[in-house]
């Protein structure tokens, strides 16, 4: 049984990890947010799609009354990554994943609302640690700076990702987590269409590599491992497991982007991942 947990402990690890390279490769992709989505989007379906074939997984929607679960996922995640993009390009990879992980507090939070689980305690004194970790770790700004916006932006879309994350719970209990995903890109593709009438997506030609890495690695393997791991633990252990997602960024950042950490990103990167070393021994002996 213990072996079985460090097998999921291990998996949501690996999530963890490709989802982190959004942030280099967000920040990198230079074209309009919405337009590199929507490439994200239907990139992502195809190898979605392709792997559903493959594993013969069935992708029927069972009841009527999912349907509008699936659809508000769909959109809540598509605000999370739009909201998050802003985040990266106002500001940097290191700040922009920082303000996006106050998610775990929001997440613990909310989730008694939404799921019978009784909350705990102890998701708050986490929580905290991760912000005083996200507190170090973020570099002074001037308040009149884009730097403001970005954390902004960055606490929107945790908000929305803490949101998407209970919902997608919820439906995991009936569908596989793949065609979960898959649902939620087809959805978002048709949702952010328009904008491809009225912005510029000339850079795709240059952009193309860069963002199938972002369809393939980030979106169909990183965010459907993610998924299938909430089978296994609960959205709140989760959300302060994938809270190492930062300290990845900021690592990938330095070496293809020349972002360079400060001693302050050590600092708060240890007092993160001394949360996340908690939950995993907590979540292993529950």
């Amino acid at each position: 049984m213990k072996n079985q947990h460090s097998n999921h402990l291990i998996q949501l690890t690996l999530a963890t990890f490709f989802i982190s390279t959004s942030g280099a490769l967000g920040k990198y992709i230079d074209m309009p947010t919405s337009v590199i989505i929507w490439w994200r989007c239907i990139l992502g379906g195809l190898f979605l799609f392709t792997f559903c074939s493959y594993k013969k997984i069935n992708l029927k929607i069972y009841s009527k009354k999912d349907l509008l679960p699936i659809i508000i996922s769909a959109i809540l995640m598509g605000g999370h990554w739009i909201t998050y993009f802003y985040a990266l390009k106002l500001s940097n990879v290191a700040l922009g994943m920082l303000s996006l992980f106050a998610y775990p507090i929001l997440t613990a939070l909310l989730e008694p609302f939404f799921i019978k689980v009784k909350f705990d305690p102890i998701y708050i004194v986490l929580g905290v640690m991760v912000l005083l970790g996200i507190y170090i770790l973020a570099p002074e700004f001037n308040l009149e700076s884009s730097y403001v916006q970005g954390v902004l932006f960055g606490l929107l879309s945790a908000l929305f990702y803490a949101l998407r994350n209970i919902i997608s719970k919820k439906l995991t209990n009936i569908y596989n987590g793949t065609s979960i995903m898959l649902y939620q890109v087809m959805i978002l593709s048709i949702v952010l269409m328009p904008t491809l009438f009225y912005l510029d997506t000339s850079g795709i030609k240059t952009q193309f590599p860069f963002v199938i890495m972002l369809a393939l690695i980030t979106t169909a393997i990183g965010h459907t491992m993610l998924v299938n791991s909430l089978k296994h633990f609960s959205v709140s252990t989760a959300s302060i497991i994938n809270s190492t997602q930062p300290i990845f960024g900021i690592i990938i950042a330095f070496f293809f982007l020349n972002e360079i950490p400060t001693l302050n990103t050590f600092l708060g990167g240890s007092l993160i991942l001394a949360t996340v070393i908690i939950e995993s021994v907590r979540s292993r002996n529950k």
